[in-house]
């Protein structure tokens, strides 16, 4: 049976729906894979995610041949993920010693790794340099000396870019706003920080200065924030170019592309994005693609973000006549905090009965005590009953990335689709889990 058209645009590729009745994602049956491995579960699907990365590489090859595209590792982070971005010819752009130490468990080239943060800590410079990660994205003018010392004392000359804040606007939620002049991020153009970065970096000979990155927010929609950031960056790096010969030799302009969560969202095509950019560093620059400044652009949730579907077992109902019917389900907040900390918005699909119509108003709300523990407010739904396993779709980026043990919840498993065959990549947690990091005051302990 078909997936509904105006459904298919926030679930993975290829989902359908079986002759029972069932949500299919990657081949396989979401009940039967609530029922195996239990829920809340993360279903993964393996094609998706390849295919958005092929759409990203292939696309911005075409349209400008030096180019690399970087997966943001901040957006879900597991080894069995990055050997697929591996294996599909992309970059990493890791946030922390952390994730750096995930790809390196799965011998990500560092070469194609780049270092973000805006307060990365002595030991983390260490751990990158240690390892030869290809550039790493300079912040501040305390990080800029210290990575500088940092290389001084491994005799190495470290590729760097500088992260600029361009002052561009966004539109998108106040939190996922990162490119404006009133941010943590990045030296700002216009008050001459920026500048005094570049001269700063110039008279460090231990670092190589590159050129410059930008990021202007996440979950955008449209292309002319990105067009006037491009405008306002390179005509900075014209300007340096001119008055301290600083050679551009890569750009990147970030990444945040949006993605459907909802049936009425519209996000223009990753081909129209690449090519924009392109042809906008194209314009600017007056280079070819072949001999112009590397470009570098680093998705993340729309690479992953329609490929994960999150599966719940509904519990509690309570119905309160003329007010609200809310509809427990047993996750909530700690797997998923983005409604709570973004008012994300999503859709709920009844996953062991695909075809019934939607006929009462629920708000779907999670196990934990908070008031704030929402998923989703005011979704039209079947009449659901205990036991009904729900499906959140465009569940994969940044919910398990942000997951919790509030409530001494435990982490759900992830699961990767593909072809009908379903690979437990990550396991639930267990009690004893939560456990193994307290000192002194279990039995048996001294």
């Amino acid at each position: 049976m078909a997936i509904a058209p105006s459904v298919r645009s926030i679930l993975p590729l290829g989902a359908s729906t079986s002759e029972r009745d069932h949500l299919v994602l990657g081949g396989c049956d979401a009940v039967e894979l609530a029922e195996r491995f239990g829920t809340p579960l993360y279903v993964y699907d393996e094609a998706t995610i390849r295919a958005r990365a092929r759409e990203y590489l292939d696309g911005l090859r075409a349209a400008y041949p030096n180019a690399l595209v970087l997966y943001a590792s901040k957006a879900f982070s597991s080894p069995a993920l990055l050997e697929i971005v591996k294996q599909e010819g992309l970059g990493l752009d890791v946030v922390s010693g952390g994730e750096l130490h995930v790809a390196l468990r799965v011998d990500f080239p560092s070469e194609r790794i780049y270092f973000h943060g805006n307060n990365k800590a002595r030991e983390e410079l260490e751990l990158a340099l240690d390892h030869g990660v290809g550039r790493v994205v300079v912040d501040n003018l305390y990080e800029l000396d210290l990575l500088a010392e940092v290389a001084a004392q491994r005799g190495r000359r470290q590729p760097i870019l500088l992260r600029l804040t361009p002052g561009v606007e966004a539109h998108t939620h106040d939190y996922r706003k990162t490119g404006i002049l009133d941010s943590k991020f990045g030296f700002p153009i216009a008050t001459g920080q920026a500048e005094e970065a570049v001269r700063r970096a110039l008279a460090l000979p231990s670092l190589d200065l590159l050129g410059y990155h930008a990021h202007i927010g996440s979950q955008i929609f449209e292309l002319e924030p990105y067009v006037e950031s491009i405008r306002i960056v390179l005509g900075f790096a014209r300007a340096m170019q001119r008055q301290l010969g600083v050679e551009l030799r890569e750009f990147s302009p970030g990444g945040g592309w949006g993605i459907a969560y909802t049936r009425t969202d519209d996000p223009q095509p990753v081909a129209e994005l690449v090519a924009t950019v392109a042809e906008t560093v194209h314009r600017l620059t007056g280079y070819s693609g072949a001999s112009g400044p590397r470009l570098v652009l680093e998705p993340g949730r729309s690479i992953v973000g329609t490929a994960g579907v999150a599966l719940y077992r509904v519990g509690a109902i309570k119905r309160i006549p003329q007010v609200r019917t809310y509809v427990a389900v047993d996750g909530g907040m700690a797997d998923n905090i983005r409604p709570a900390l973004y008012q994300a918005r999503y859709e709920a699909l009844l996953a062991n009965r695909m075809s019934a119509a939607p006929s009462e108003m629920v708000t779907v709300v999670g196990k934990y005590c908070e008031s704030g523990d929402v998923l989703i407010r005011d979704v039209e739904l079947p009449p659901l009953q205990p036991g009904d396993v729900l499906a959140l779709p465009a569940s994969g980026a940044y919910n398990l990335a942000m997951s919790s043990n509030y409530n001494h919840a435990l982490k759900p498993a992830v699961v990767l689709a593909r072809d009908g065959q379903a690979r437990l990549i990550r396991r639930r947690q267990t009690y004893e889990d939560l456990l193994r990091e307290e000192l002194g005051y279990l039995p048996g302990q001294a």
